[in-house]
């Protein structure tokens, strides 16, 4: 039976802990196997030595909606502690922050791929950590993409942001505790960092493998098969069109009134788009783009994971858009996640280059062969890293 970094941590003795005072980074999301939240967990293990908290993106609960949408500082209601957000007046934890805890806890749900934000929001800790003399210690947790495929473009310096700090694909393979060895030692944080790893995860390993209930980590990620997906449909981001959005299927709906099903269902034959299908319908959303408006668009059903490309399929879509769509086609301008100046698209995708190529109808599988020597170098430093086989 599988189980996650809190749950070794809470049936396992780790003396330097004793005496030492606690904050726990985390949100609704970070429970143990009978969905019993960390914090209650800790709290009975280790008493009044846990001393505050903290929220990523989206808020403690999940209830912030799409980004640029901040949470203001608390008090947990359950614990009584305060409760400090990283996605407020500042993403960076501060030094009167720290000031609370000797050791800092991060138990969060990660979904496998370069945007998702609680990942830089742990770099930041690993930087704070270092700069104020603290410790860090990862509770680690499946990645629900699994631990073998990678896929797509390596970050490219000019795009880096809040949602791609580092040179990663945008599906990296890696779970939160070897994201944070990567980040540690690769780029030199200097952070006095430690995981505590799961008992009985393999790489092969999608979530639905593992046996554990999913809570949601974040207001659109309402499954595991959401999170199939995300590692494409989140371009759908940087544009006018609607991602799902204000739908019960966010991610796996996509569309515009201005689509049409035919043209771009005759581009999309001619890609290898394995382990997927299009299916073509209309949605409705009740909230974000278009609201109350009819969508022409899609379902994007993964019928086989284990040959799946979610980053190449939303590309080969959205080039089938460009060309057959254009008139109605808008990129999303800024401001996104804190940049006023750069294109969304170009930040989500991490690179200008890849979205001109798209617009030129440039072939995905020669883009890919492109991105294959970047690929190669990060298979090679993520391994390092390693923490299952």
């Amino acid at each position: 039976m599988l189980k996650n970094g809190l749950e070794n941590l809470l049936g396992g003795s780790f003396p330097e802990f004793e005496g030492k005072r606690l904050g726990l980074l985390s949100n609704q999301a970070s429970t143990d196997r009978r969905l019993i939240h960390a914090r209650v967990l800790l709290q009975e293990k280790y008493g009044a030595h846990l001393t505050c908290l903290f929220s990523p993106q989206h808020g403690f609960f999940c209830e912030k909606q799409d980004n640029m949408i901040e949470s203001d500082h608390d008090t947990d209601r359950l614990t009584g502690l305060p409760l400090f957000s990283l996605y407020g007046e500042s993403r960076r934890p501060s030094k009167a922050m720290f000031d609370h805890l000797d050791i800092l806890l991060i138990d969060l749900v990660d979904v496998g791929t370069r945007v998702y934000t609680f990942l830089y929001t742990m770099a930041y800790c690993l930087e704070a950590a270092a700069e104020f003399g603290k410790k860090v210690v990862v509770l680690d947790r499946p990645n629900p993409l699994g631990g073998v495929a990678v896929e797509g473009n390596i970050l490219e310096p000019d795009c880096a942001s809040f949602v791609g700090l580092y040179p990663l694909p945008m599906r990296h393979g890696l779970t939160f505790g070897e994201l944070a060895l990567w980040v540690n030692g690769e780029f030199g944080l200097g952070a006095d960092l430690q995981v505590i790893p799961m008992q009985g995860w393999q790489r092969t390993m999608l979530f639905r493998d593992t046996g554990f209930p999913w809570v949601f980590p974040s207001p659109n990620m309402p499954t595991p098969e959401t999170a199939l997906v995300y590692p494409g449909q989140v371009i759908w981001e940087g544009t006018n069109i609607s991602e799902g959005r204000g739908t019960t299927l966010p991610f796996e709906l996509v569309g515009a009134p201005f689509w049409e099903h035919g043209p771009i269902l005759k581009v999309l034959t001619q890609d290898e788009l394995p382990g997927c299908f299009f299916r073509p319908l209309v949605f409705e959303p009740t909230s974000g783009k278009w609201a109350g408006q009819a969508c022409v668009g899609f379902q994007l059903h993964v019928t086989d994971a284990g040959t799946f490309m979610p980053y190449r399929s939303s590309l080969a879509l959205l080039q089938a858009v460009l060309w057959f769509c254009p008139e109605g086609f808008q990129y999303k301008q800024p401001p996104y996640e804190y940049e006023y100046e750069r294109l969304p698209m170009d930040l989500i995708l991490g690179s200008q280059k890849v979205r001109m190529e798209l617009e030129a109808g440039r072939p995905i599988g020669e883009m890919e062969g492109d991105w294959e020597e970047g690929l190669q170098a990060f298979k090679e430093s993520r391994r390092r890293y390693f923490l299952y086989s």
